[in-house]
């Protein structure tokens, strides 16, 4: 049973420089928190969660099933990040741990740094300062070139990419996307029926698409082979996309004229490393420290928007937006006592569960069941306080996952 104990404070775990305001938020909700400006290891990760009801991460912290198993108080993780490629969520769903992130809230600081960085591409701004700053003074058009006309091609088109395809078009350039899942195109944008036809027709291409592990190298020596000649390529989404020596190799051939790359396969873990990879030092490459979602504005919609999951989850067992929890919208806990119980998607498990209230004459006041493919979620509010007895019983209910008493 896991039982939130109003008078003992709740722990809160928050890694990689998570916004102050996370921080703040909770320890004004009472909550005791403990942060971590880096990324920790599994080992290191696994001393510091045994008493951890809530942790946040962003995307350098991987969440082990070996983690999870070492976390007993844990309920819910918040990946302060537009990602959850980091955590193990079939392992999260065996061990009822929800799981919030914050698809939307850096979505437009994403999309600013795409559009600057194709600016700064097509009119080789980058090696203009670079020789500027070395004295060399050269004015030359060759090479130069406006987005106006030129056709994007943006594969995923999702929260990022159909945002991106908007402003892209108000700068009169032609976009064309790809995407596996189907997908209403934004004002012009024209769907392409494969990502082989994107590359061919685009003058620049950018990727938004998750880490899956289908995913892994998608852009390869032969997928550059099929772009144009002439042609410049951006990845701000996840570094294990893209083999970068094939790109630095189509760099060198002067297939492509530019890129711009934002994530790495393997990133540092803080500030203090330093990152060696086959893109450095060559011509009309931007190279940045994953910073896609790095504003302040970014950053503090992010805490806001996660923050405010957690806390709603932990107060009122509320799911809404999990990324793996079966989704409830649920009031505020008013005169009652709400038990969560979290299970299989097995047929017949809420039958079993009312039961068990039945047996000790506890009347049900209200209650919610929502179901996934995985797993099954029902809230139940009753007028009186539950015995452990109760609680326990509802454990042995076949294929249950956990059982939470809120109040």
């Amino acid at each position: 049973m896991k039982k939130i104990n109003k008078k003992k404070k709740i722990k809160v775990l928050l890694l990689e420089n998570i916004h102050t305001s996370t921080k703040k938020f909770f320890q004004d909700n009472g909550y005791e928190v403990k942060t971590f400006e880096k990324a920790l290891s599994e080992e290191e990760l696994v001393k510091e969660i045994s008493e951890v009801s809530i942790l946040g991460i962003r995307s350098k912290t991987k969440i082990t099933k070996k983690i999870l198993q070492n976390a007993p108080r844990l309920l819910v993780i918040g990946a302060f990040c537009i990602g959850t490629d980091q955590i193990d969520i079939n392992a999260c769903n065996k061990n009822g741990v929800a799981v919030f992130n914050a698809p939307y809230s850096s979505t437009r600081s994403v999309v600013e740094l795409v559009l600057g960085e194709m600016i700064m591409l097509l009119r080789r701004v980058f090696d203009k300062s670079t020789n500027l700053h070395k004295g060399i003074w050269n004015r030359e058009a060759s090479g130069s070139f406006e987005t106006r006309g030129k056709t994007l091609g943006i594969v995923g088109y999702g929260n990022i990419g159909s945002q991106l395809s908007f402003v892209a078009e108000s700068l009169g350039m032609k976009v064309c996307f790809f995407d596996l899942e189907e997908k209403s195109a934004i004002g012009n944008a024209e769907k392409c029926h494969s990502m082989q036809e994107l590359l061919k027709k685009s003058d620049i291409v950018t990727l938004h698409i998750d880490a899956r592990p289908s995913n892994r190298n998608l852009i390869d020596k032969k997928q550059f082979e099929l772009m144009k000649v002439g042609s410049y390529f951006l990845n701000i989404s996840r570094g294990s996309v893209v083999n970068l020596d094939a790109l630095a190799y189509s760099l060198k051939s002067n297939h492509l004229a530019g890129a711009g790359i934002d994530v790495f396969p393997e990133e540092p873990k803080n500030n203090n490393e330093k990152l060696f990879c086959a893109l450095q030092g060559l011509p009309n490459v931007i190279l940045t420290p994953h910073i896609g979602g790095s504003t302040e504005e970014a950053q503090r919609n992010i805490s806001n928007y996660v923050s405010a999951k957690l806390f709603d989850f932990i107060a009122t067992g509320n799911t809404n937006m999990s990324n793996n929890l079966p989704n409830v919208n649920v009031p505020l806990l008013r005169k009652v006592h709400r038990i969560i119980h979290i299970h299989e998607n097995i047929p017949g498990i809420l039958a079993k569960i009312n039961d068990v209230f039945a047996d000790y004459k506890i009347n049900i006041s209200g209650q919610h069941l929502a179901t996934n493919q995985t797993l099954g979620y029902v809230l139940t509010d009753i007028d009186s306080p539950c015995k452990l007895e109760i609680i326990n019983k509802l454990k042995l209910i076949p294929s249950t996952i956990k059982v939470i008493m809120l109040s």
